[in-house]
């Protein structure tokens, strides 16, 4: 049987934002029981939503497993429009508060390792004394994961290493890339490494020790791996493969392996007596840090606000002084 064809009027007649906002947290939480007790409901009062749904929407919009619930078809489809709709009114409720408060709202930053060490904090430091009421949520993550929650309104910006390519969301949700600087590459150790010869080693008689990578689906990966191609030589074979700070930092204190990370990342924890850099004459570039919005979304008086903070950010501190 053909299905009726929708219309926005019957949309708008039949649907309320509180549904969408409960299909929207059991999309993203995939369990009804998880989804109700964030939004202090009864599972029958969730289940009885996402019922009606699916009655004005003709279809399926979650089968159930042993884990919970997985989206159908039709149940992605409408979650990004949902998630989209969410942002916006996420949105008009900012514009609403500043244009009755002042300069408040929201901001929901994506970062990637590049910018995470000392970009970003500078910025949201400055932000902050100049905005206080303004709320700074932070995300960090890979540009698989950011880059689509960008899209669809779940970040307001994502900050880090520029994708060298456009990004496959781009056909559907335009994206706009403004870069910053251009960023190099600096291997470090930890304090405890031992004593580093003077001059600094060359990759190659580095490549057989213990090194910690960037993980093979981040931008940064490809540019370890063009440093070592570019030698004429083979990954290491001892690694560890992670994008973590936190993680490496703890690694490089109790383990004598090598790492890669921005110079401006390194520089910093060098200077505060954690990381040791290595001169290596071969580093090359890790590419270019900026910030990505959508193209076709105003941005909020605080979004915009904590975009000059970034560029001002990068005038204090210029990476290649």
């Amino acid at each position: 049987m053909d299905a009726n064809p929708l219309s926005e009027i019957s949309l708008i007649r039949r649907l309320k934002l509180n549904q969408l906002m409960i299909f929207e947290r059991v999309l993203e939480t995939r369990s009804v029981v998880r989804a109700a007790n964030e939004m202090r409901l009864t599972q029958p009062a969730v289940t009885k939503v996402i019922h009606e749904l699916e009655s004005c929407f003709d279809g399926a919009l979650f089968s159930r497993s042993n884990r919970g619930v997985v989206p159908t078809e039709l149940g992605l489809l409408l979650g990004r429009r949902v998630k989209s709709l969410m942002a916006e009114l996420r949105y008009m409720t900012d514009e609403l508060n500043d244009f009755r408060l002042g300069t408040s709202g929201h901001v929901i930053v994506g970062t990637l390792i590049s910018a995470s060490a000392r970009l970003l904090p500078r910025a949201i430091a400055m932000l902050k004394a100049r905005t206080p009421q303004v709320l700074v949520t932070v995300r960090e993550g890979t540009t698989a994961h950011l880059f689509p929650a960008l899209a669809t309104g779940d970040l307001d910006i994502v900050v880090g290493r520029l994708p060298e390519r456009e990004l496959p969301i781009a056909s559907a949700f335009p994206l706009t890339h403004e870069a910053l600087f251009d960023e190099s590459m600096c291997a470090v150790v930890g304090n405890g490494y031992g004593p580093v010869p003077d001059p600094a080693p060359s990759l190659r008689e580095l490549v057989d020790a213990p090194w910690i990578l960037p993980t093979p689906d981040s931008p940064s990966r490809l540019a370890a791996e063009h440093l070592f191609r570019a030698a004429g030589l083979p990954l290491p074979t001892d690694i560890v493969e992670s994008l973590s700070l936190l993680t490496n930092i703890g690694l490089l204190l109790d383990t004598p392996r090598i790492a890669l990370m921005p110079r401006v990342a390194a520089r910093q924890f060098a200077q505060a007596g954690l990381l040791r850099m290595l001169d290596l004459p071969e580093t090359g570039a890790f590419g270019t840090v900026g910030f990505s919005v959508r193209s076709n979304k105003e941005q909020s008086a605080a979004c915009r606000a904590f975009i000059e903070c970034l560029k001002e950010a990068v005038q204090e501190h210029e990476p290649g002084n």
